[in-house]
């Protein structure tokens, strides 16, 4: 904090903050007033060390050069996200990397759910449908990250399709009635990818877009956080997420444009992946082991409807 802001920022406080299955992060209060966030990227400490080791889809979304790369492009489009004050990743005195982020005041988009004046969830939700509108507005031929620079061949869907043969393996070992049905699932994910038809532009995301992962000011401006998933893809995996992840207020984020068959196939893949995340969030320890267990739980459902006569 000394070499950061100076002698006078002295550390009065340091709360850990709740959820971060991927980063450990850290609220810091000073004794003049100032207060910063800390990320911590410590592979011992991620619920999802092993997939990434392996290099699946789940090491797309960590790493301290991801959240550096879409800090920046999300700040140059005006896209609001936590100023990142000083990122750290020369490992000379700890073996992993760190960044000071800006402290934003306010509160996860979900609170706003319940909120009593219906003229402020307008203002809120609305304001989240025009900067996620202008997130997606920036498009391009490639998929994948902004750094990537058009590398990326084939189809980003065919690597959801990879990742959902994956998670349904690790869920049928776990869930009697996914293993009783995994042919059937299989085949489910097969036929809604046969559907889709080819496409060549692209739309940057978040890649996780639950009202979690949005804070709002006290001034009602809503936040992008935890953006190290962001990249260039179908817009319509981000759709099929925000669709089930607000509920009834998706109706101010919707976009009229999407491909059926994409928005179909994506929800089937966010069922099954996130079956199996509950699942191992559940078995790795994850202190809020009732939330590892109810999302299991809820998506195993939401997964078998899709097969249901």
């Amino acid at each position: 904090m000394g070499k950061v802001f100076g002698n006078s920022y002295l550390i009065a406080n340091v709360t850990r903050m709740h959820g971060g299955a991927q980063k450990v992060v850290y609220k810091i209060d000073c004794s003049n007033g100032f207060s910063c966030v800390l990320y911590v990227w410590d592979l011992t400490m991620n619920y999802f060390q092993e997939e990434i080791a392996n290099e699946n889809i789940n090491a797309q979304s960590y790493g301290s050069h991801l959240f550096e790369i879409n800090n920046r492009y999300l700040t140059a489009q005006g896209i609001r996200t936590p100023a990142c004050h000083d990122l750290n990743k020369e490992r000379k005195c700890y073996s992993f990397d760190y960044a000071l982020v800006e402290y934003v005041s306010g509160h996860k988009a979900e609170v706003y759910f319940q909120h009593s004046d219906l003229r402020v969830q307008d203002q809120v939700f609305q304001r989240l449908g025009d900067m996620i509108t202008r997130m997606h507005g920036n498009e391009t031929h490639f998929y994948g990250k902004p750094d990537h620079g058009g590398s990326n061949a084939g189809e980003c869907y065919l690597l959801q399709m990879e990742n959902a043969n994956m998670q349904l393996a690790y869920a049928s070992q776990h869930i009697d009635s996914i293993r009783t049905n995994q042919s059937r699932l299989l085949d489910k994910l097969y036929e809604l990818e046969s559907r889709i038809e080819p496409r060549s532009r692209y739309g940057f995301i978040h890649g996780e877009l639950g009202p979690d992962h949005v804070l709002v000011t006290d001034d009602l401006e809503p936040y992008l956080i935890d953006i190290e998933g962001a990249e260039f893809y179908d817009i319509e995996h981000e759709h099929s997420f925000l669709e089930f992840r607000f509920g009834d207020f998706y109706r101010y984020l919707k976009n009229d444009n999407l491909d059926p068959d994409r928005m179909l196939f994506y929800r089937f893949h966010h069922h099954i992946s996130l079956t199996s995340g509950g699942l191992k969030l559940l078995h790795r320890g994850y202190p809020d082991q009732q939330f590892a267990k109810d999302l299991a739980v809820h998506h195993t459902r939401c997964a078998l409807q899709f097969i249901e006569d």
